[in-house]
């Protein structure tokens, strides 16, 4: 009796084991936390959702990733010194904060650079971005999966309609810690102050500021349209984000993995953009629906021609940069 319950006890182990052999040998070679400081119900939410999705499809799992959306992993500069030091993270990041380590990157997050979003990918596509990436890896150990995805085109948001730069002349408007929209608000006659996003809806409301500008997902995500109930359609920034990690971490991975996490990457970007475009007009109307009214009158033309000097303003490009760009955009 005794062996053929030691028999049993035996076959059971053995298939227990058989059972539990798959997770083991499915379990992730590499996992990653994806992070964001956005609300988790923008588009950019969507768009890491398919990223991952992806990535982990085509890696047959041995690529894990999950988002960590709406700051929980930090701020942007705290994540982003995460990522300097080896963390297994991956974030958004975008011109701006790439331009404190290759200057060149600051020109793509200029205003007015471009009537369609979707010539970005001719920039994407150019020799001049490939060194750009080459540089920021070299130089600062970053490794840039992708930059073409369209974080949406920024708009005024205020308690006035804002149609040209007499009105914005005198305002105080929030602005991130980055010179190109410092310079971009002096040419047009307002006072750029910094504040960190998760401040600027205390910031409207209470005064600190007269105005912010951001995305159109943004300031509904954020619920800045609480405080002020006008949006001017300026769209003087067409904000790009993509996605980066450490260079040494991304180094360490399989040709195979490191192939598909750039071509996922950049696809996504495309699918952002394609969802950005075509979801502005939802945008506004969700916005109209809580009592928000949109400024579509707007002198575009004496924008563009307040902050045309805003690309003089920079001594640390390479000579004849914005020319370069605005040739690759041309074309």
């Amino acid at each position: 009796m005794s062996s053929h319950f030691g028999r049993v006890r035996r076959l059971m182990a053995a298939m227990i084991a058989l059972i539990a052999l798959p997770l083991v040998a499915n379990a992730a070679d590499f996992t990653f936390r994806l992070a964001h400081v956005t609300s988790d119900k923008e588009p950019l939410q969507a768009a890491m959702e398919e990223f991952v999705k992806n990535v982990e499809a085509r890696t047959e799992g041995r690529v894990d990733i999950e988002i960590f959306p709406n700051a929980q992993l930090g701020s942007n500069p705290e994540v982003f010194e995460q990522v300097r030091a080896g963390a297994p993270i991956i974030t958004i990041s975008d011109p701006g904060y790439l331009s404190d380590f290759v200057p060149d990157f600051g020109v793509l997050g200029g205003p007015y650079l471009m009537d369609d979003p979707r010539d970005f990918q001719k920039i994407v596509d150019s020799d001049l971005y490939a060194d750009l990436k080459d540089r920021l890896r070299r130089e600062s150990s970053i490794e840039l999966l992708s930059l073409n995805w369209l974080f949406g085109s920024r708009h005024m948001l205020s308690d006035k309609p804002i149609s040209s730069p007499a009105d914005t002349a005198g305002m105080t408007f929030r602005t991130p810690p980055n010179i190109m929209w410092v310079e971009t608000f002096q040419a047009m006659g307002a006072r750029p102050t910094q504040v960190a996003w998760a401040e600027v809806y205390s910031a409207l409301s209470t005064g600190v500021v007269d105005g912010a500008e951001a995305p159109l997902p943004s300031i509904y995500g954020a619920k800045l349209h609480e405080t002020k109930k006008v949006i001017s359609l300026t769209g003087h920034f067409k904000g790009f984000t993509g996605l980066m990690m450490n260079a040494a971490v991304f180094a360490s991975m399989p040709g195979d993995i490191r192939a598909i996490m750039n071509e996922e990457a950049i696809a996504t970007g495309g699918f952002m953009t394609n969802l950005m475009l075509d979801s502005q007009e939802e945008w506004i109307a969700k916005l109209e629906a809580e009592g928000v009214t949109f400024n579509r009158d707007v002198d575009v033309a004496a924008f563009q021609a307040a902050t045309a000097d805003v690309y003089t303003k920079f001594p640390d490009w390479s000579k004849g940069l914005h020319d370069r760009v605005r040739s690759i955009l041309d074309r």
